[in-house]
Protein backbone atom coordinates (compact mmCIF):
# COMPACT_ATOMS: atom_id res chain seq x y z
CA UNK A 1 0.00 0.00 0.00
CA UNK A 2 1.17 3.01 -1.01
CA UNK A 3 1.50 5.81 1.54
CA UNK A 4 2.31 10.10 0.63
CA UNK A 5 4.52 11.54 2.82
CA UNK A 6 4.79 15.36 2.42
CA UNK A 7 8.10 17.14 2.89
CA UNK A 8 7.79 20.17 4.58
CA UNK A 9 10.52 23.30 5.63
CA UNK A 10 9.34 22.35 9.23
CA UNK A 11 10.14 18.52 8.83
CA UNK A 12 11.82 17.06 11.28
CA UNK A 13 13.09 14.40 9.61
CA UNK A 14 14.86 15.78 7.07
CA UNK A 15 16.99 13.76 5.05
CA UNK A 16 19.27 14.79 1.72
CA UNK A 17 18.27 11.18 0.25
CA UNK A 18 14.85 12.35 0.12
CA UNK A 19 15.26 15.14 -2.82
CA UNK A 20 17.69 13.04 -4.72
CA UNK A 21 15.01 10.07 -4.62
CA UNK A 22 12.18 12.86 -5.81
CA UNK A 23 14.35 14.04 -8.46
CA UNK A 24 15.68 11.16 -9.80
CA UNK A 25 12.66 9.29 -9.92
CA UNK A 26 11.96 10.69 -13.73
CA UNK A 27 13.70 9.18 -16.05
CA UNK A 28 14.88 13.06 -18.02
CA UNK A 29 16.16 14.03 -15.07
CA UNK A 30 18.37 10.87 -14.91
CA UNK A 31 18.88 11.55 -18.51
CA UNK A 32 20.06 15.42 -18.08
CA UNK A 33 22.81 14.27 -14.83
CA UNK A 34 24.58 11.14 -17.20
CA UNK A 35 25.10 13.65 -20.02
CA UNK A 36 26.06 16.34 -18.26
CA UNK A 37 28.29 13.88 -16.10
CA UNK A 38 29.79 12.04 -19.41
CA UNK A 39 30.40 15.55 -20.95
CA UNK A 40 32.34 16.75 -18.25
CA UNK A 41 34.53 13.84 -18.05
CA UNK A 42 35.14 13.81 -21.52
CA UNK A 43 36.35 17.29 -21.29
CA UNK A 44 38.19 16.80 -18.50
CA UNK A 45 40.22 13.87 -19.38
CA UNK A 46 40.98 15.89 -22.76
CA UNK A 47 42.21 18.48 -20.63
CA UNK A 48 44.10 15.98 -18.87
CA UNK A 49 45.54 14.04 -21.44
CA UNK A 50 44.12 11.16 -20.71
CA UNK A 51 41.74 10.50 -23.72
CA UNK A 52 42.73 11.24 -27.28
CA UNK A 53 40.58 10.71 -30.44
CA UNK A 54 43.27 10.61 -33.28
CA UNK A 55 43.91 9.17 -35.21
CA UNK A 56 41.82 6.61 -33.16
CA UNK A 57 40.01 7.10 -29.54
CA UNK A 58 42.67 5.62 -27.45
CA UNK A 59 42.12 6.45 -23.11
CA UNK A 60 45.58 6.48 -21.17
CA UNK A 61 45.59 6.24 -17.42
CA UNK A 62 49.47 6.68 -16.40
CA UNK A 63 50.59 5.88 -13.11
CA UNK A 64 50.72 9.53 -11.31
CA UNK A 65 47.60 10.36 -12.76
CA UNK A 66 45.57 8.54 -10.90
CA UNK A 67 44.21 10.47 -8.44
CA UNK A 68 43.40 12.95 -10.58
CA UNK A 69 41.62 11.18 -12.22
CA UNK A 70 39.59 9.52 -9.48
CA UNK A 71 38.73 13.48 -8.48
CA UNK A 72 37.87 14.13 -12.01
CA UNK A 73 35.51 11.52 -12.18
CA UNK A 74 33.49 12.54 -8.51
CA UNK A 75 33.66 15.67 -9.55
CA UNK A 76 31.54 14.84 -13.05
CA UNK A 77 29.60 12.92 -11.22
CA UNK A 78 28.38 15.26 -8.49
CA UNK A 79 28.17 17.88 -11.23
CA UNK A 80 25.96 16.15 -12.94
CA UNK A 81 23.41 15.31 -10.09
CA UNK A 82 23.74 19.16 -8.77
CA UNK A 83 22.96 20.25 -12.59
CA UNK A 84 19.86 17.79 -12.69
CA UNK A 85 18.80 18.53 -8.99
CA UNK A 86 18.86 22.83 -10.17
CA UNK A 87 17.09 22.10 -13.21
CA UNK A 88 14.26 20.30 -11.42
CA UNK A 89 14.30 23.37 -8.49
CA UNK A 90 14.13 25.35 -11.36
CA UNK A 91 11.22 23.98 -13.09
CA UNK A 92 9.54 23.44 -9.73
CA UNK A 93 9.46 26.78 -7.85
CA UNK A 94 7.47 29.48 -7.50
CA UNK A 95 8.09 32.65 -9.82
CA UNK A 96 9.11 34.83 -7.58
CA UNK A 97 12.00 32.70 -6.35
CA UNK A 98 13.29 31.72 -10.00
CA UNK A 99 15.62 34.61 -10.28
CA UNK A 100 16.85 33.70 -7.32
CA UNK A 101 17.54 30.20 -7.45
CA UNK A 102 19.59 31.02 -10.49
CA UNK A 103 21.75 32.72 -7.84
CA UNK A 104 21.55 30.39 -5.57
CA UNK A 105 24.90 28.67 -3.40
CA UNK A 106 24.56 25.18 -5.50
CA UNK A 107 24.65 26.95 -8.63
CA UNK A 108 27.81 29.22 -7.88
CA UNK A 109 29.15 25.71 -6.16
CA UNK A 110 28.67 24.31 -9.73
CA UNK A 111 30.63 27.22 -11.28
CA UNK A 112 33.02 27.79 -9.26
CA UNK A 113 33.53 23.68 -8.77
CA UNK A 114 33.43 23.25 -12.94
CA UNK A 115 36.16 26.01 -12.95
CA UNK A 116 38.34 24.52 -10.26
CA UNK A 117 38.56 20.76 -11.90
CA UNK A 118 39.22 22.18 -15.16
CA UNK A 119 42.51 23.08 -13.71
CA UNK A 120 44.69 21.41 -16.46
CA UNK A 121 43.12 24.29 -18.51
CA UNK A 122 45.93 26.19 -17.75
CA UNK A 123 48.58 24.80 -19.69
CA UNK A 124 46.65 26.07 -22.68
CA UNK A 125 46.57 29.47 -20.95
CA UNK A 126 50.02 30.08 -21.54
CA UNK A 127 50.06 29.84 -25.25
CA UNK A 128 46.82 32.41 -25.28
CA UNK A 129 48.13 35.17 -22.21
CA UNK A 130 51.76 35.14 -22.89
CA UNK A 131 53.17 35.64 -19.62
CA UNK A 132 50.45 35.92 -17.34
CA UNK A 133 49.38 32.70 -19.20
CA UNK A 134 52.53 31.02 -17.75
CA UNK A 135 51.92 31.93 -14.15
CA UNK A 136 48.54 31.02 -14.35
CA UNK A 137 50.05 27.96 -15.66
CA UNK A 138 52.56 27.28 -12.86
CA UNK A 139 50.08 27.61 -10.34
CA UNK A 140 46.77 25.07 -11.32
CA UNK A 141 49.57 22.44 -12.45
CA UNK A 142 50.96 22.42 -8.64
CA UNK A 143 47.86 23.04 -7.15
CA UNK A 144 45.87 20.53 -9.01
CA UNK A 145 45.17 18.39 -6.43
CA UNK A 146 44.07 20.54 -4.01
CA UNK A 147 42.09 22.87 -6.54
CA UNK A 148 40.00 19.21 -7.08
CA UNK A 149 39.27 18.50 -3.60
CA UNK A 150 38.35 21.86 -2.75
CA UNK A 151 35.96 21.65 -6.19
CA UNK A 152 34.89 18.13 -4.40
CA UNK A 153 33.41 19.75 -1.71
CA UNK A 154 32.03 22.90 -3.00
CA UNK A 155 30.40 20.50 -4.90
CA UNK A 156 28.85 18.42 -2.08
CA UNK A 157 28.04 21.57 -0.55
CA UNK A 158 26.26 22.59 -3.55
CA UNK A 159 23.97 19.29 -3.13
CA UNK A 160 23.32 20.13 0.26
CA UNK A 161 22.22 23.51 -0.70
CA UNK A 162 20.05 22.04 -3.91
CA UNK A 163 18.33 19.95 -1.74
CA UNK A 164 17.21 22.29 1.54
CA UNK A 165 16.35 24.35 -1.45
CA UNK A 166 13.98 21.54 -3.10
CA UNK A 167 12.61 21.04 0.38
CA UNK A 168 11.83 25.15 1.40
CA UNK A 169 10.98 26.01 -1.81
CA UNK A 170 8.79 23.54 -3.91
CA UNK A 171 5.88 21.94 -3.74
CA UNK A 172 7.04 18.39 -3.35
CA UNK A 173 5.22 15.53 -3.11
CA UNK A 174 6.91 11.82 -3.07
CA UNK A 175 4.80 8.32 -3.19
CA UNK A 176 7.05 6.11 -1.38
CA UNK A 177 6.94 1.97 0.29
CA UNK A 178 4.30 1.66 3.26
Amino acid sequence: MNKENKISSSSNSYSPVLPFKIVFMKWHYILIAFITALAFWIVSSIFDQLLFFSPIVIFYLPDDAVIGFILATITSILLGIVISMNVYIFKHTKLKIKTASLFSGSSIGVLSSTCASCSSLGFFLASTLGAAGVTASNFLSNYQTPLRLVSTALLVWAYYSASNSLVKNCKITFVGPN
